[in-house]
């Protein structure tokens, strides 16, 4: 049996002696025949492979049975790619109910069962592994996860049922539900086997070889394998408060959460064959759901789109960067510097005012340095190397023989080109001068300088290690050569990058400003603040309004709002009210609720706004910003609308992003008259 346009995992079955066993061992690996960049996946065909291959190995009354993967690959799970393709519920609930078959068979067996996991594990690969009897784990496995919540699903191949009975409830919740939720989460091979997902965790270099070795000692009962009794009692406990956090932050808004967590509370008393078919009714529930169509379509943008990034020149061009410079010691730079050495692998020099700030800034990143050695994320080799990388000066001459100069000093054209038009004169004229601005045009800020062909946009966004996405913003007289050099640093140091117009704040921020600009409209106009803030719950968003603009800092949107009041005073207002935030210096909000100090501050109109005008508003105008950016060229499509407000702002995959729901939900017609998307790529067929 094989799904339309699936690409067959085969499970290749082979005899394998090990010393010490009087008969051989059936070691199965799974492998579709791609490389690593093509990860294993499980359709019809690929379980109907490994169907075969467990019987075929049944037959051969091995000592045991282990399962394993190609290389750096175990298997990341179903071919979600087909799961559009079901015709109805009917064969959702056949495609939950084979993969529970087949993986049973290892549960099942009275011959011992290993998988041994020697790469990426993630969602049905992972369940695989959890029906075998153990489990070894290399130190390379690059991710390990259950994502399925984050795409709009369950776990439904028995995650939900076998791993909160293996590590108990409160991990359980925190890698079914928890981890997917934030951006993704994955675990790292350590914390697999702490957790006791895994048995034992094995060096990569001679993983297999060593992974045969432990199991022919359990099979001659030299190793005993104990784990610790899951404890039941807390079981309701953790349930209850999982599904209260979920509702303060979702609202109701992601379906899979909240039938993982019904999931979840059926594994605590129900023999497994009841637990696995709840699993098959609730995949065939999410299956024809808008928000599982939402989910696959955000994950091929995040896995696919951004990976060939649209408009981005010929690799070929790109310069070699040897040494990177960088304007400022503030956090942000200090940021960047670690980010700079720990990618890239070349010297990377701050300047700043004064060398007690270069001082800050070093220090800065040698603590986080430090930091990573303790948490055993850094060996001390690495971070010795790091540490001789990473310095600085008071002497913009420093940056001589830079090749690429980024600068992250405050946020004034002016002091911008000051910048610039000093470094000119230091660098050489084919080094990458970079800006990380937020809002102001790149065309601007190189105007006056003699080569203004080699200054690009390079924004990231906070915090730098953990958001994704990087803005290449292209200005007027930007040439191939540095785009190229911009996506080449982009992609060494592991990010997500869009080519961008140089047009006022950009994607993100101008979408973000847009949004925030409509909610305190509401607020000018005398909605209570409380009411403003939760008019956006039905979501799902990661932040409420008002916690979004307390992390962007009130002074900084204020400022970017006012750069985009000057680019489009008839969308873009400024409020006092937001100075007077601004200038109070008081949070916004306190533990999740409005500070009444801060309330207390604003002056406001008589003309108050329902949470749902707010939202509609708010939705109308993004939906109307969209539509102006993708006629203006912005970026190159719809999609990369959607990328960055994934990957910057960290908009869920249930949204898709944002152009599905304003899809969706008929905003994007009744407002700009026509869909961003064509019905059926991010939604369910007409």
């Amino acid at each position: 049996m094989k799904a339309p346009n699936e690409v067959v995992t085969k499970a290749l079955l082979r005899q394998v002696n090990v010393p010490g066993l009087d008969r051989p061992a059936a070691l199965i690996t799974l492998d579709n025949g791609f490389d690593h960049t093509k990860p294993n996946t499980f359709g019809p065909g690929g379980l109907a492979s490994l169907d075969e291959a467990i019987t075929a190995a049944l037959a051969a009354d091995p000592a045991f049975i282990a399962v394993t993967g190609k290389p750096y690959i175990f298997c990341v799970g179903a071919d979600i790619v087909g799961l559009p393709q079901l015709a109805d519920r009917e064969q959702a609930l056949e495609i939950g109910r084979l993969g529970h078959r087949v993986f049973a068979r290892l549960k099942d067996s009275t011959v011992p069962t290993f998988a041994f996991v020697n790469g990426a594990a993630m969602g049905g690969g992972l369940e695989l592994a959890l029906h075998c009897h153990y489990r070894t784990l290399s130190g390379g496995a690059a991710a390990l996860a259950l994502p399925e919540v984050s795409l709009g699903l369950v776990p439904g191949w028995g995650g939900t049922q076998l791993l909160p009975n293996l590590i108990g409830i409160p991990a359980a919740t925190q890698v079914i539900i928890q981890n997917p939720l934030m951006q993704n989460k994955m675990l790292k091979p350590k914390q697999a086997a702490e957790l006791g997902i895994a048995d034992v965790l094995l060096e990569p270099a001679d993983f297999l070889e060593r992974s045969l070795e432990w199991a022919a000692g359990v099979v001659r009962g030299q190793v005993t394998v104990t784990r610790p009794e899951v404890d039941k009692d807390m079981w309701a406990g953790v349930l209850y408060f999982a599904r209260e956090t979920l509702n303060q932050r979702l609202h109701g808004a992601v379906p899979a959460a909240y039938k993982a967590l019904d999931l979840l509370e059926t594994a605590k008393d129900a023999d497994f064959a009841t637990g696995t078919a709840a699993e098959d009714e609730a995949l065939a529930d999410l299956v024809f759901s808008e928000e599982l169509r939402s989910g696959l379509y955000a994950f091929d943008l995040v896995q696919r789109r951004a990976k060939r990034p649209a408009g981005a020149p010929d690799k070929g061009l790109a310069r070699t960067i040897t040494k990177v410079g960088i304007v400022g010691a503030g956090l942000m730079a200090s940021q960047l510097a670690l980010l700079f050495a720990r990618r890239l692998q070349v010297p990377v020099v701050m300047t700043d005012l004064d060398q007690s700030r270069v001082d800050k800034g070093v220090g800065y990143v040698h603590t986080q340095i430090e930091k990573a050695v303790t948490k055993g994320r850094m060996d001390k080799g690495t971070a010795a190397k790091l540490y001789g990388l990473v310095s600085g000066s008071v002497d913009k001459a420093a940056f001589t023989d830079a090749d690429f100069v980024i600068e992250a000093v405050f946020e004034d054209l002016g002091v911008k080109k000051q910048v610039w038009a000093e470094l000119e004169k230091i660098v050489s004229p084919e080094a990458v001068l970079a800006t990380n601005t937020s809002s102001l045009s790149i065309t601007e800020m190189a105007a006056e300088l003699e080569h203004p062909e080699r200054v690009v946009g390079f924004h990231f966004f906070n915090p730098v290690a953990v958001l994704p996405l990087l803005e290449i913003v292209r200005g007027e007289r930007t040439d191939d050569a540095t785009l190229a050099t911009a996506f080449a640093v982009g992609k060494q140091l592991k990010k997500s990058s869009v080519l961008v117009k140089d047009a006022p704040a950009f994607v993100v921020n101008r979408l973000l400003t847009r949004f925030l600009g409509t909610v305190f409209a509401a607020v000018d106009a005398g909605t209570p603040l409380d009411v403003a803030n939760s008019a956006l719950d039905p979501l799902g968003l990661p932040m409420r309004p008002l916690a979004l603009l307390q992390l962007v800092g009130p002074a900084v949107a204020y400022h970017v709002g006012g750069t985009l009041h000057a680019a489009y005073p008839d969308r873009f207002s400024v409020s006092e009210n937001l100075k007077r935030i601004a200038d109070s210096g008081q949070p916004i909000v306190v533990d999740d609720q409005v500070n009444d100090e801060v309330a207390a501050l604003l002056v406001v109109g008589d003309q108050p706004l329902t949470a749902e005008q707010v939202r509609q508003n708010a939705l109308d105008a993004l939906a109307q910003e969209i539509r102006l950016m993708l006629d203006e060229g912005v970026v190159a499509e719809a999609q990369d609308i959607d990328l960055c407000m994934l990957l910057g702002a960290g908009w869920p995959f249930h949204l898709g992003g944002v152009t599905p729901y304003l899809d969706r939900t008929g905003t994007s017609e009744r407002v700009t008259g026509r869909r961003f998307l064509p019905r059926g790529a991010a939604s369910l067929p007409a």
